[in-house]
């Protein structure tokens, strides 16, 4: 149980960095929710999913590919909270919901290889995945507030720092330095 606690923790450190960077642009309870629900499904979710799809799949996605192409989402999403914000004055971004779908699942593509290595290891996969996903829910939560409290410093340039946010945290995964 403590190997899943940590595979939980470093799957979700990710995570309580995207959630940050959602937070800065200001936390309500409906976005509490919404970043629980969808990251803690991805989070569940692809584990899972990464057992279905099997081992095949994993040796021509590897490591790096889901990798790679979970840090170009995060920056793609974090691009597009900048040009939002720019074209609402630093209002909060319009399509808030796609761009929180789209991040949780960017963050969540390592646990498709997450998903694979566990079904080698004869792991129950729903307990696996039950852990991740609370983990993850605990850290989304905790970054939600902190961004929360760093939107109040940067106010009017929230969403801006947001999407910078969002973007180092794609380069971050994307270099392996976040995983």
């Amino acid at each position: 149980m403590a190997g899943l606690l940590l595979v939980g923790l470093s799957v979700g450190l990710s995570n309580f960095a995207g959630a940050i960077g959602i937070g800065l642009g200001g936390v309500t309870a409906a976005v509490r929710i919404r970043v629980a629900v969808l990251f803690g499904l991805f989070e569940a979710g692809m584990p899972v999913l990464g057992l279905l799809i099997g081992h095949r799949t994993a040796s021509l996605l590897g490591a790096d590919g889901g990798r790679y192409l979970g840090g170009a989402l995060l920056v793609l999403t974090g691009l597009w909270a900048l040009v939002a914000a720019r074209r609402s004055g630093g209002a909060p971004a319009a399509g808030t919901n796609r761009r929180l779908v789209v991040t949780a699942a960017a963050l969540s593509i390592d646990n498709l290889v997450v998903g694979f290595a566990l079904g080698t290891l004869h792991v129950n996969l729903a307990v696996a995945a039950a852990v991740i996903a609370g983990v993850s829910v605990v850290l989304s939560l905790a970054g939600l507030e902190l961004g929360h409290r760093l939107g109040k410093v940067v106010e009017r340039y929230s969403e801006e720092v947001g999407g910078l946010v969002l973007v180092g945290v794609g380069v971050a995964v994307a270099s392996g330095l976040m995983r």
